[in-house]
């Protein structure tokens, strides 16, 4: 019977207004491939930085070969036998492969770098995993792919017994993923234990043992791969090899009930859209994420992109918002051919966005509230470039009480509000801009139910005024209940177009976007 090195009981994570991880339990067996699913906001990400020793839990224990696990940092976590591959992979170009392996364990000898036993033991794992990688090559050079077994080969070189990889498949080609699940295999052959994350299903039946699903940042369900109907499994008589045979679509519909669970969409009401007037068009725009993307955009509707990590959701609003530059294609503002080279272009032109990064693209939080809801219109506040004092107050004022920003008064910095109340600044800085087209990317991702649900009303209320809205979410209730049509993504291309208000098979719709046929 296969041992637990990794057991995991009631761990709880909270931050300001809302609670990221609930009571998360289940057991990691020594020497599989385990992997964790779940929509974006199920709690993945959250539980890896656990794990990984990059965040402290708030309640819960963790056992690592038995012995009580609670990391202070990353390095305490390495040291204890678990590494993380991040999606953005923690490698310097600059460098060459041996420079990159050794980086922070150089020897020195009157100066000098000196070769050790553990540059020889790096070479050697090197060399077992990728014949085709050579020391001297500098890392700039290398495929993702490659790159990504620089960082497996740093963690078996220090001992890991465990490798986090997180999506490591969401940016490279299929050879490459076929090159990386030999080395994963070749990984359990080491006795190392992998745990996997990734939104791709079908991966999870080529290459996992057991499989975790999260919902809403609690743990629903752990199963073993060979439970679920159209999979199974036989030893080869002659070779001893395990041969596994999967039905892709029977498996993968079976886990994606685990993971949607009951979706209940009760708030939107079908509304009359004029076809006639369009605010916004795309005519095949592409670029390193996005495939000839092409859709219009009605006055007064609200547009919803869905789709998971990966799937080009946030490479669209920004290629709109002239933040991303685009290397085909056309945008069409009221009819007419646009060029948005920059946001303040965008600006000019009545469009505004909602950024996903609230804290880092979204506000100045050393500002305070007043100062951060009229940086995108000065000139409301402002006369021959001085600023109105008074004004400037009484419009802050009149934002704070619209959209019920729980705050001292408009004096205070954005940094020490909760998360909820920080995206409605955000909200109240767009909305002063005066838009006509509203990007809202993950508008709600973050904040409690209360901070969501005055969010979407005001979406609502937008669009019976004339704005034209589209909303870029992770998350299938959201888009269901509030907009009229549903894009669905998958890879940088448009897979289906919906409208709401018909019957749809919510099962079918993450499938979609997981990669399945439409």
């Amino acid at each position: 019977m296969e041992e637990n090195i990794i057991t995991i009981n009631n761990i709880g994570k909270e931050y300001p207004g809302v609670q990221a991880l609930k009571d998360v339990s289940f057991d990691i067996k020594r020497n599989t491939v385990h992997c964790i699913v779940g929509e974006n906001g199920a709690g993945k990400s959250t539980l890896i930085k656990i794990l990984a020793g990059a965040q402290q839990r708030s309640r819960g224990e963790i056992e690592l070969n038995g012995i009580p696990y609670n990391p202070k940092n990353t390095r305490h976590a390495m040291n204890s036998g678990m590494s993380v591959l991040f999606q953005e992979l923690n490698v310097i170009d600059q460098l060459t492969v041996e420079e990159n392996l050794t980086l922070g364990m150089e020897k020195l000898r009157f100066g000098f770098i000196r070769k050790t036993e553990h540059q020889d033991r790096l070479q050697e794992i090197l060399f077992s995993m990728d014949k085709t990688i050579k020391l001297n090559h500098k890392v700039s050079d290398l495929s993702v792919a490659q790159k990504q077994v620089i960082e497996i080969t740093k963690a078996i070189a220090t001992d890991s017994k465990v490798i986090i990889m997180d999506e490591p498949t969401a940016a490279i080609t299929e050879g490459e993923i076929a090159k990386l699940f030999a080395v994963i295999k070749d990984l359990r052959k080491q006795d190392v234990t992998v745990i996997y994350i990734s939104h791709r299903l079908n991966e999870i039946f080529e290459i996992g043992d057991y499989v975790t699903v999260m919902r809403d940042g609690c743990m629903i369900e752990t199963r073993a791969i060979t439970e679920f109907d159209g999979c199974t499994e036989k030893i080869d008589t002659g070779t001893g090899v395990v041969e596994r045979t999967v039905n892709e679509e029977t498996a993968c519909k079976a886990l994606i009930r685990m993971m949607l669970g009951e979706v209940v969409v009760t708030r939107y009401t079908p509304k009359e859209i004029d076809k006639t007037k369009v605010a916004l068009s795309l005519k095949n725009i592409s670029n390193h994420k996005l495939k000839n993307i092409s859709f219009d955009l009605y006055k007064g509707e609200t547009l919803g992109f869905y789709g998971l990590v990966g799937s080009g959701k946030s490479e669209i609003a920004r290629a709109i918002y002239g933040v991303d530059d685009i290397s085909n294609g056309e945008i069409m503002l009221n009819g007419k051919p646009i060029n948005l080279k920059s946001p303040d272009k965008a600006i000019s032109e009545s469009i505004s966005m909602v950024p996903e990064e609230r804290r880092t693209e979204g506000l100045c939080t050393m500002l305070n509230i007043r100062e951060n809801i009229t940086l995108m219109n000065m000139s409301s506040v402002s006369s021959r470039g001085v600023i109105n004092k008074s004004k400037e107050r009484e419009l802050s004022t009149d934002y704070i009480s619209k959209l019920q920003i729980a705050c001292r008064d408009g004096n205070q910095k954005t940094a020490l509000l909760s998360g909820g109340n920080q995206q409605k600044v955000v909200l109240a800085k767009c909305l002063n801009s005066n838009p006509s087209i509203f990007l809202l990317d993950e508008p709600s991702r973050g904040v409690d139910v209360g901070a969501k649900e005055e969010i979407h009303n005001i979406i609502r209320e937008l669009a019976k005024k004339g704005v034209s809205s589209i909303v870029f979410s992770s998350e299938l209730p959201e888009v269901m209940n509030l907009c009229d049509r549903i894009i669905l993504l998958y890879e940088g291309e448009i897979r289906e177009v919906l409208v709401n208000g018909q019957n749809h098979d919510f099962e079918n719709i993450l499938h979609i976007v997981t990669g399945g046929s439409v």
